[in-house]
């Protein structure tokens, strides 16, 4: 684990490469997985490195009673077991869900949520962090 001081940005878990430039000087840093900026005195997990990806994706977290209402859903359209995991990093694939399963899971969204999520955009919703930084995205356009 390695720190920047100034720049406030800690980084984790090594496993790519990165070169931060903070206001005086650029260090060079390999083998980087992930990024995490505090804000306000609490970390956030803001930018990662997908494995096989060549740059970084930066990306807001959603709240966590959207990330619960999303899991809770999956959940029930899925008809999953009171005990299966399902959180953010679940994959609908990864829980059984077909191309069907995905529509009817944007639908039980969009219903619960109030909000209209396109075509195109809900092809590209893959796990549950997905369709929740999604909705978040969406409501704070509203």
């Amino acid at each position: 684990m390695a720190s920047i001081a100034g720049a406030s940005i800690s980084i984790t878990s090594f496993s790519s490469s990165l070169k931060l430039t903070t206001q005086t000087s650029s260090i060079g840093i390999s083998s980087l997985r992930s990024v995490s900026l505090p804000i306000s005195g609490r970390s956030f997990p803001s930018l990662r490195l997908r494995k096989g990806a060549s740059r970084f994706r930066v990306s807001c977290a959603a709240k966590p009673e959207t990330l619960d209402k999303v899991c809770e859903i999956v959940r029930n359209q899925l008809a999953l077991a009171p005990d299966a995991v399902v959180n953010g990093e679940s994959k609908f694939v990864a829980l059984g869900a077909d191309s069907l399963d995905t529509v009817e899971i944007v639908m039980g969204l969009e219903e619960e949520f109030g909000i209209s999520v396109e075509e195109e955009t809900a092809q590209s919703i893959v796990s549950v962090q997905d369709a929740a930084d999604l909705i978040e995205k969406l409501l704070e356009k509203k």
